[in-house]
């Protein structure tokens, strides 16, 4: 064996470790989601302790507040109990349970976007005022002009612009190809300025 070849092997015992560490934690997993299903809540309680914390920063990279972002994940995990059935074991329950959390994420957000509790204000593209809007609640009218996008677009210019989330959480979370948000996002991109030229034109801006 080269000495290169020496310093390699502990790196691969290693990483084979990790992997082999995985692979029984997610059959673990499977055993405690079996007697889940069976009534056994012990057995939640322990997939609950075991995914919590991954469940929360999912939850506070969608909803960007602590408290918001604990309400969220006891929600994931409600919402969860009541789908385990459903559960096939065709992928590890952390993945499930991402999917979980997602959708319970985008749910709210959408709600907040119906109630008019979103603002979009750009935190990662910032853009100069044009003169005259000094006149305008922007913000306002940004947040309006959102609400009139078709619900998919409207989350992802959401969670994109206001979440700074980047494409590829938000891809998985809405479980489609990146390439399939890069297509929405530009859609929604024409949708809204369209909508945003209109508004401006109704206040006699140029």
């Amino acid at each position: 064996m080269t000495s290169e070849s020496a310093a390699r092997a502990p790196a691969a015992i290693w990483a084979a470790a990790a992997e082999a560490a995985k692979t029984d934690a997610a059959n673990n997993d499977l055993e405690l989601v079996v007697k889940a299903k069976d009534g056994d809540t012990e057995a939640f309680g322990e997939l609950v302790n075991r995914h919590q914390q991954m469940v929360y920063n999912l939850a506070y990279r969608f909803m960007r507040d602590p408290l918001l972002a604990e309400d969220a994940a006891q929600e994931s995990f409600i919402k969860a109990f009541r789908l385990l059935g459903g559960f096939r074991g065709d992928c590890h329950f952390s993945t499930w349970m991402y999917r979980v959390t997602a959708s319970v994420c985008l749910s709210e957000l959408d709600r907040r976007k119906k109630r008019a509790e979103v603002e979009l204000l750009p935190a990662h593209e910032k853009q100069q005022t044009p003169t005259g809007f000094d006149k305008l609640d922007v913000p306002e009218m940004m947040r309006q002009c959102v609400g009139k996008l078709p619900t998919r677009y409207a989350n992802i210019v959401t969670l994109y612009y206001l979440k700074e989330m980047p494409y590829e959480d938000i891809a998985r979370g809405m479980r489609i190809p990146i390439g399939t948000l890069k297509t929405w996002m530009y859609r929604a991109r024409a949708q809204l300025r369209n909508i945003l030229e209109r508004e401006f034109k109704l206040h006699g801006l140029p």
